[in-house]
């Protein structure tokens, strides 16, 4: 679901950014007050095809008065053009509201949906994207770009959803209980949301499966008082380890955090490895990545850019992973190995994903939105496990206990 709710494993502490030091973006420092929320579960989308829509805008004259406004008119178009489908939001109120950070967020997070899809359909080279756009009764909706039974990947979701109207008692309860201080109208709090959420299964067992999500959030409670967040992060699934993909993943997330501050890969790393804890099999999901969630500081526009340089980080830490090994030979008992992970993906995202569960209880959430994270296939055996010293008793150990993978 686009919008997860995971917290720090430590009560209170959630991450969140202070000053702006030297080095960009600097974690506040202990004892600091920190805004708790709560609300959460890539890529922006800004590589070639993002430079190709800057340059195509810059070749509209920017001139004054009517003609000016034109120009910016046709910018936006343009932009909009290469999109998989037309924002979620009229154009008309976009341009009304150029400067606003809801704008600058659902432009980003459409154009991360057009550049991963493109970026999947072409090294899948059979299956298309379909393009499902709904709309919420309550305000909002979202496209879903959904492949299926391709050459490369047995499914690969990537949605997008820009929402409004008002949280439920039961979300509001929700982040209460991490510690928020809401003031409700009529029990009601009015909200805006938006993220883009991807999940993809390869069909190889030797491709590992990959998420990301990058979302922002505002709230507005009954004193007309506004709070905002941004969240997200990716993680890598494999089915069996290879160092150098793992390497190669965590370097790549690393190098964009480290454009804002060298402390920031550590911690959000650390945030990834302990909420992705199938907790009833004592494991870990997949290998980690990077995640972190109610960053409501300096400003908006700082931290909107480190999401942007987390973003365009996705494309180029997991398609090459895809490249080298979908064409990899498999036996069946590797293949089987693979719907057995696959089972465990499904246990934690129904049994402990947050954001899953909050969409559940979200009046008007899109239920094949929510569970487009599932794989088509899993499998379940009795009392299964790996022999000792094997590639699947390998990974299992890494999953067990975390590595430090770019030191």
């Amino acid at each position: 679901f686009l919008f997860s709710f995971p917290r720090s494993s430590a009560p209170g502490r959630l991450a969140g950014f202070g000053t702006l030091g030297e080095h960009g973006l600097v974690p506040r420092k202990a004892g600091a007050p920190w805004l708790v929320a709560g609300l959460a579960a890539g890529l922006a989308g800004v590589a070639a095809a993002s430079l190709q829509h800057l340059a195509r805008a810059e070749m509209v004259p920017r001139t004054e008065g009517a003609s000016g406004v034109l120009g910016r008119a046709d910018e936006l178009a343009l932009r909009c053009s290469s999109f998989m489908a037309q924002p979620v939001t009229a154009l008309s109120e976009l341009r009304a509201r150029t400067g606003d950070m809801k704008t600058q967020m659902e432009l980003l997070i459409m154009e991360t949906q057009a550049q991963v899809c493109r970026a999947l359909a072409q090294l899948d080279g059979g299956a298309s994207f379909s393009v499902d756009r709904w709309e919420r009764k309550e305000g909002g909706g979202g496209i879903s770009c959904v492949l299926q039974d391709g050459h490369v990947f047995e499914k690969a979701g990537v949605s997008v959803s820009v929402v409004h109207g008002t949280l439920s008692e039961e979300a509001t309860k929700q982040m209460r209980s991490r510690g928020k201080v809401l003031k409700t109208k009529n029990g009601q709090l009015a909200f805006s949301a938006m993220g883009v959420s991807s999940v993809i299964h390869p069909k190889n067992p030797h491709a590992p499966t990959f998420h990301f999500n990058y979302r922002y959030f505002e709230i507005e409670d009954a004193d007309g008082n506004k709070q905002w967040w941004f969240g997200g992060g990716c993680d890598l699934t494999p089915t069996y380890l290879n160092q150098e993909d793992a390497v190669h993943f965590h370097k790549t997330l690393k190098d964009a955090c480290d454009q804002h501050d060298p402390s920031l890969y550590p911690k959000f790393k650390k945030w990834c490895d302990d909420y992705f804890v199938i907790k009833h099999r004592g494991e870990r999901r997949g290998i980690g990545g990077i995640f972190f969630d109610d960053l409501d500081s300096p400003s908006k526009e700082d931290v909107f850019h480190f999401v942007q340089s987390c973003a365009r980080a996705v494309v180029p830490s997991y398609i090459p992973l895809v490249k080298k090994h979908c064409n990899d030979p498999f036996t069946p008992q590797e293949k089987q190995w693979q719907q057995l992970r696959r089972g465990r993906y499904v246990e934690f995202n129904l049994l402990y994903d947050r954001g899953t569960k909050f969409g559940l209880f979200t009046p008007g959430s899109r239920i094949e939105s929510i569970l487009m994270s599932l794989p088509l296939t899993a499998r379940w055996e009795y009392m299964h496990a790996p022999s000792k010293n094997s590639k699947e008793a390998e990974i299992l150990e890494v999953l067990h206990h975390p590595k430090d993978w770019v030191h």
